[in-house]
């Protein structure tokens, strides 16, 4: 086999936030130098990269200029301007994941009808323009009213289950989901490398906020059956082919009530429900993913021991300089691993960290992580 490895390629990531923090910690490994660009001074990579630059990352001059001196960029956050990345692909830099698929997924209107036409199972849906747009279809509802861009963690989707909520839609282009009666949600990563060789991670069941919409904690393995959890490994594998796409892809999905497995959506990078493998598999999400993008092999992801992980989030009610309540009582559990990202200032809801816990006793598991959630808390 051909040496594929280079410590020497210069490696730009569009994004400094906490995916980006982890990755360069996984990067340190390769002896390998990465380039940030991020608008925020205080972003969780500035300490640690090798090279930080501030900047939007929505500009065509800034990203244009910035990857101009670097041979392999990706990204830890889908907001960026696509534009530049192709101009650069086209000079011969390798963009990955590629342009056109950061393209697509950007926009939530865009990738159900990707799904629709590659027969992909997901929720039924119909486009909508504005507010005025979704009083066309109270046939549809209840249904789940999402923005067609630049939604995340959980901002960007609203619940309207009657005619009464319409107040609450989106005044923007968007869609119109059929509200999904599932059981559970799931979540499957997926990679791929220039060699179109594909590896999926075990599937993980998601916990989410009840109001908030993000991830609370989530369990690997997800207590599915495995007819379910190869039928949704099938699905990630079939959606990052059909993308033709190189890198890491997070596939959210739902196992609905009659026992059906459904897309929700998909996000082509390092994501919050893959933070667990650090600790818990062979290999982790952050090192797939630079294998993927790198052309390297990619690794095992067996897991090695059961896990959970809990989202650490800023307490509501308090903004400001963070102090961390409970964190000794926490890091007594036997198997808990800590991960502060790097965040000074705390505000409602702010993702400040996680904590992996590991046990081979899944019950056990549950209660360490119910314990966490309510121990460690983050306040001003």
């Amino acid at each position: 086999m051909s040496n594929r490895f280079n410590q020497n390629i210069q490696l730009g990531v569009l994004g400094g936030g906490q995916l980006g923090r982890m990755l360069i910690q996984s990067a340190i490994n390769f002896n390998l130098d990465v380039h940030i660009l991020d608008p925020d001074d205080n972003a969780p990579c500035k300490t640690i990269a090798t090279h930080f630059t501030k900047g939007p990352l929505t500009d065509y001059d800034t990203v244009y200029h910035w990857g101009k001196k670097l041979d392999l960029i990706t990204i830890e956050i889908e907001n960026v301007n696509v534009e530049a990345l192709k101009a650069l692909q086209k000079e011969g830099k390798k963009v990955y994941p590629q342009p056109e698929v950061i393209e697509l997924i950007q926009d939530k209107r865009v990738q159900k009808q990707f799904y629709e036409k590659h027969k992909i199972p997901t929720s039924p849906f119909v486009l909508v323009e504005n507010k005025e747009d979704v009083k066309k279809h109270l046939n549809f509802l209840p249904a789940v009213n999402k923005l067609g861009r630049e939604g995340y963690d959980g901002r960007g989707v609203q619940k309207i289950k009657t005619e009464q909520d319409i107040a609450l839609a989106f005044d923007k282009p968007g869609l119109l989901e059929k509200f999904v009666d599932f059981e559970k949600e799931i979540s499957v990563i997926v990679a791929r490398n220039e060699n179109k060789e594909t590896s999926t991670f075990p599937v993980v069941e998601l916990v989410f906020h009840p109001v908030h919409n993000l991830v609370e904690y989530l369990f690997a393995p997800a207590e599915i059956s495995q007819e379910q959890a190869a039928k949704a490994e099938a699905i990630a594998i079939q959606i990052i082919e059909k993308l033709d796409m190189v890198g890491l892809l997070a596939v959210e999905m739902f196992i609905t009530r009659d026992g059906d497995v459904l897309v929700n959506e998909i996000a082509p990078r390092t994501h919050n429900s893959g933070h667990q493998t650090i600790e818990a598999n062979i290999t982790s999400q952050f090192e797939q993913h630079l294998r993927a993008v790198l052309n390297l092999p990619l690794g095992a992801t067996d897991a090695k021991i059961p896990s959970a992980m809990v989202n650490l989030l800023g307490e509501d009610n308090y903004s400001g300089e963070a102090k961390y309540t409970g964190m000794d009582a926490v890091l007594a559990i036997p198997g808990v691993a800590i991960h502060l990202y790097g965040k000074k200032l705390t505000k409602p809801f702010r993702k400040m960290g996680h904590i992996t816990i590991v046990d081979q006793d899944v019950e056990r598991l549950k209660e360490k992580a119910n314990k966490v959630k309510e121990t460690l808390k983050v306040i001003a």
